[in-house]
């Protein structure tokens, strides 16, 4: 009988201790090139820690920090591999990710940190004029492969030019290879202008999203909404403010 007792609890012991490994173990956090939200010191395609920077990074490590969880951070590429991990892996958590109808249920959210108004940049030299998304299925639009804004052109059939990196749309558009370019504001904008091209005007603002957080479902709550409280202090505080004038 005792020797059956102490197997139990030495069992018990061992669940235990595995359990508590289990729940201080880091959040893996993923992110993408996606200025100014976040983005590689070098520009390159893989950065981890202190070499991420941007509105969002600064806004998570704080967030993380205030609620005393750990995480590591890396920034990776491309967009669809790293969406994919967030949806499917426990423990894993994306940034920046716009919050929309289809993705509701896949995720938890923390968030909002930041806008992301979606719009057509055409060359200031350009006369298209547009009043309605439809209008624009008359010209060649350059989207960004895996980003909510291609796939909601893709789901409308407008069959937009794919480019890997949303940048390149810039530079097509500037080159003539493209006459509208589909992108975010104020992403689009920052990343024209890290490229140097300024005459770029905005011809149709065409749906207003919210980019979060997205933590894999499996994320117990009580994690979810201490990062939730940190952010909404940070908010309150002045902090998100302060940190978006930084870069914009």
């Amino acid at each position: 009988m005792f020797n059956r007792l102490m197997f139990v609890l030495l069992c018990c012991c061992a669940f235990a201790v595995r359990a508590q490994d289990t729940s201080d173990q880091p959040i893996v956090l993923l992110t993408e090139n996606f200025p100014p939200y976040n983005m590689a010191d070098d520009g390159k395609n893989f950065a981890t820690d202190t070499h991420i920077r941007g509105i969002a990074a600064d806004l998570v490590r704080e967030m993380f920090k205030r609620a005393d969880i750990p995480y590591s951070l890396t920034l990776r590429f491309p967009w669809e591999r790293i969406y994919k991990l967030g949806l499917e892996k426990p423990g894993y958590g994306v940034f920046v990710m716009a919050r929309l109808p289809e993705r509701e249920n896949s995720f938890k959210w923390v968030g909002p940190l930041g806008p992301d108004d979606w719009i057509l940049l055409a060359r200031a030299d350009s006369p298209i004029k547009l009043d309605t998304l439809e209008q624009a299925r008359a010209y060649k639009i350059g989207a960004y492969k895996g980003d909510a804004i291609e796939l909601s052109l893709t789901e409308k059939g407008m069959n937009p030019v794919i480019a890997l990196r949303d940048q390149d749309n810039a530079s097509k558009l500037k080159a003539g290879e493209i006459d509208l370019w589909a992108t975010g504001d104020p992403a689009g904008r920052y990343l024209a202008r890290q490229l140097g091209i300024t005459d770029l005007k905005t011809v149709l603002r065409f749906n207003s999203a919210s980019l979060f957080l997205a933590l894999n479902k499996n994320t117990p709550d009580e994690v979810v909404a201490k990062l939730q409280m940190a952010l909404d202090e940070m908010r309150s505080q002045g902090f998100v403010d302060e940190v978006m004038g930084r870069y914009l």
